[in-house]
């Protein structure tokens, strides 16, 4: 009689790599989809003081941000400066900043426009007192200021 060998040596199945693609471009589109870009880069250290009536902004995309705290390059010096966008800028260049902001969108998002003051704990209210002047001589009527709500409360 005739002997059958039974072979053993099977080796590991092989993995289907067809759907893999599939799989890192769906998440590659994901999180394309989900990311925002950075609009400004902070040239200036800024330590948000805290609030006790904080609120969130319903339109986050009608609000332009006037930084204020110590910068970070030392060519600056060590006082409290003012970033607008993405540059160091003194206080007369504020309604100039104003005026740019609201002539980048339509005329009813310029009706809507808001300016966010994120200012360093540190920083004098004169500084602020001459920004919201400059402001306010802008047309710029609605102000407000960066805090984190204080946890302790």
């Amino acid at each position: 009689m005739g002997r059958f060998k039974q072979k053993n040596d099977k080796g590991a199945p092989s993995l289907n790599m067809g759907s893999m693609s599939d799989i890192i471009f769906m998440l590659l589109f994901f999180f394309m989809v989900i990311t925002t870009m950075r609009e400004s880069s902070l040239y200036v250290k800024i330590t948000v003081p805290k609030g006790t009536e904080v609120t969130k902004l319903e339109r986050k995309s009608l609000v332009s941000y006037i930084n204020i705290g110590i910068p970070l390059d030392a060519k600056y010096g060590t006082e409290p400066r003012l970033q607008l966008d993405d540059q160091i800028a003194n206080v007369d260049n504020v309604r100039d900043f104003v005026e740019s902001e609201k002539t980048a969108r339509t005329e009813e998002e310029s009706n809507l426009l808001t300016f966010a003051i994120k200012a360093d704990g540190k920083v004098k209210m004169g500084m602020i007192s001459d920004i919201k002047q400059e402001l306010r001589n802008a047309g710029a009527l609605k102000i407000f200021y960066n805090a984190s709500k204080d946890a302790s409360k």
